[in-house]
This record gives C-alpha cells, sequence and structure tokens, in this order.
C-alpha cells in the first residue's frame, strides 16, 4: 500500500480545519521563531510520518521536522518523538490536523501488530477489511500493513467478494462464482456460512472461501477436506484472546474488521518553546 499522500488529500484535511483561516493564529507575530516536540503517552507503533510532514510542508515548507524515531518502530511511552523547528504561527495552525493523522495511523499500526504477533509461528496471515473511515481508507490499510498484518482488496474493483446477498441474487454459489470468473480476471472469494455451503463452494471452485462466524471444530474440518488450490480465510468474532486457536486450525488468512472499524487514538502531545533547542 502506497504510504504516500497525495496533495489533495492533505488539502482536503487542512481544509476542514483551517477553512477561511487561522483566527487564533493572529495573536501571533508572522516573525516568531518556536521549536515544537512530539510526545507519545503510551506505547506505540509509530505510523503516518508522511501524512504528518506532508500537512505541516504544506502549511508553511520552511518547517524543519527531525524525526527521533523510524516509522513502524515500537516506541516505548513517555518518548518523543520528533522535533520541529520554524514558524510559531505555522506549527500551531498544523498541530491538531497533523496529531489527528499521526494518533489514528499509529493505534492502527499498534493494534495490527498486535494481531500479528498473536499468530506469529503459524502460516496465517491477519488481514484488514473495507470497514474503514471514509477518506482515510490508503491510509488505515497502509497502517494496517506498517504494523505487520496485511491487506484485502482495496476497495470493490480489484477483488470479487461474494457474500449472501449476492448468492440470493444470483441463484445459487456455483453460479454467482460461474458469472464472476467470466466477468474478470481478479480473485474470486465467496463467503460461506456453513459446511453444506462449504461443500458447494469447493465445487464451485472460487480462489478463496470465506469461512465466516465457523467454529473452531468446524473450521478444522473444512481445512481437513481443503483443496490445494483453494485459499482459506475465517471470519467474525475473531480477537486478540481466540485469534490463535483459529490460525492454527490451517486456515491461510483470517480478517478483521476491528483493526480499522475500532478506531481510536494514541495519546499524543505537542509542546511547544519559542527558544530553539536541538
Amino acid at each position: 500500500m502506497n504510504n504516500q499522500p497525495t496533495d489533495s488529500e492533505i488539502q482536503s484535511f487542512l481544509n476542514e480545519d483551517i477553512g477561511t483561516g487561522d483566527v487564533t493564529a493572529c495573536i501571533i507575530s508572522t516573525s516568531t521563531q518556536a521549536t515544537a516536540y512530539v510526545m507519545t503517552r503510551e506505547k506505540m507503533v509509530l505510523c503516518g510520518q508522511a501524512w504528518f510532514d506532508a500537512i505541516f510542508k504544506t502549511i508553511n515548507p520552511a518547517i524543519n521536522i527531525q524525526w527521533l524515531v523510524s516509522e513502524g518502530q515500537l516506541v516505548e511511552k513517555n518518548s518523543t518523538l520528533c522535533q520541529l523547528t520554524g514558524s510559531a504561527r505555522g506549527l500551531l495552525t498544523g498541530e491538531r490536523t497533523a496529531l489527528n493523522l499521526l494518533q489514528t495511523l499509529s493505534y492502527t499500526a499498534t493494534i495490527a501488530k498486535q494481531y500479528a504477533d498473536a499468530v506469529f509461528g503459524t502460516q496465517c496471515k491477519v488481514l484488514d477489511t473495507r470497514k474503514t473511515i471514509p477518506g482515510l481508507r490508503k491510509a488505515q490499510k497502509y497502517a494496517v500493513s506498517c504494523g505487520g498484518c496485511f491487506n484485502h482488496r482495496t476497495g470493490l474493483y480489484d477483488g470479487v467478494l461474494i457474500k449472501e446477498n449476492h448468492i440470493i441474487a444470483a441463484g445459487s454459489i456455483a453460479s454467482a462464482i460461474s458469472i464472476a470468473r467470466k466477468s474478470t480476471d481478479v480473485l474470486v472469494e465467496v463467503e460461506v456460512e456453513s459446511l453444506a455451503e462449504y461443500a458447494q463452494a469447493i465445487e464451485a471452485k472460487p480462489d478463496r472461501i470465506m469461512l465466516d462466524n465457523f467454529s473452531i471444530t468446524e473450521m478444522k474440518e473444512a481445512v481437513s477436506i481443503a483443496h490445494d488450490d483453494i485459499e482459506l480465510e475465517a471470519s467474525g468474532d475473531i480477537t486478540l484472546e481466540n485469534i490463535r486457536l483459529i490460525a492454527e486450525t490451517g486456515v491461510d488468512y483470517i480478517s478483521i474488521g476491528a483493526l480499522t472499524k475500532h478506531v481510536k487514538a494514541i495519546d499524543l502531545s505537542m509542546r511547544i518553546s519559542t527558544e530553539k533547542k536541538l
């Protein structure tokens, strides 16, 4: 996933906050220079440097940012992440938008690392889903990969995922898969909710079968009769407490909407000083 935001994305984020102008910044002289530090109050995986940098560079290209930790690095709480120097007005105008992005993406990367660590040593890969914040899908999916998990399809255009309503509309699992095969050359996946549906799906030969809310026993049975050329993905009610058991059934993938749907933010703060410090 591309880790570079576009100019239009950054401008959209800034327009949302600045609008017609930062009316508070007028209390600060345009000549005032300052140094600022960003700190974390929580243990975290740092993610979102490119978004953070782009916010400040768009506001004032002369602002200098020195990162003290690397993208994707696990950072202890109370650590200083970066130092910024430049226009005090620019630093204060960009503060909230830049921190909003950094704290949100860092949380996603942090929780992704926890899930990736939970299946370490198995052959299973943890995937995200399309359950993202509108406008932030690219950034959130990048954060997932930054934390050590993997991306499912980006949107409706780069992968077929046949779910219950698609099957009803198409007439059957076999019909839905057959039509999809004739319509596109992207990966074709079908979701099943029982072993009976699973058997139908195997006969129709998709690229991947999603086992939705299967019990551990049912997953093991599905794996035992799987075809080598069909991948298996588990989904539904998966937590850090049960993901290891699911991975050890032998499924190839586990998809988790919570990686990007249950959005929280790392506790970050920025402190500013008009005295330059190195």
